[in-house]
């Protein structure tokens, strides 16, 4: 897996100028967010399933999106779609705080879970319909 994920983050890094972001996503193991039976798969630049129709997006489009971003470490972020806590979990490297929206239970608990496992206490998970935002 090793080399699979030295391979992927040198195929990022050519898309990606943000080197917070590189590190980010870097320190952030991906696998703990992919379902056991296609964990081998998850330095692969490629979405993988989740479960209910959703998917893990692919880390390219990540680091994309949260260098488009521009987050800055006193920022606070406001994440709608959880999904597996992956971004959340990347976004929480780099901001101060970030709290995420998840409207299938199921997932924003494994979401939750698996956030706390790993020690992200900057991310706040709620379940519910993100349309209206987090007051």
């Amino acid at each position: 897996m090793r080399d699979s994920k030295a391979r992927l983050f040198t195929e990022i890094s050519t898309e990606v100028d943000d080197q917070r972001v590189i590190r980010a996503m870097q320190q952030v193991p991906r696998e703990e967010f992919v379902p056991a039976n296609i964990r081998y798969r998850s330095y692969e630049n490629v979405a993988l399933p989740i479960g209910y129709g959703q998917t893990i997006s692919q880390p390219l489009m990540v680091g994309l999106m949260v260098s488009a971003m521009m987050v800055k470490r006193s920022d606070t972020v406001l994440e709608v779609g959880t999904g597996s806590g992956y971004q959340g979990a990347v976004l929480a490297e780099i901001a101060q705080h970030v709290y995420s929206i998840e409207i299938i239970e199921s997932l924003g608990r494994r979401a939750a879970s698996t956030l706390a496992r790993l020690d992200y206490e900057n991310v706040t998970v709620r379940i519910g319909d993100g349309y209206h935002g987090w007051p």
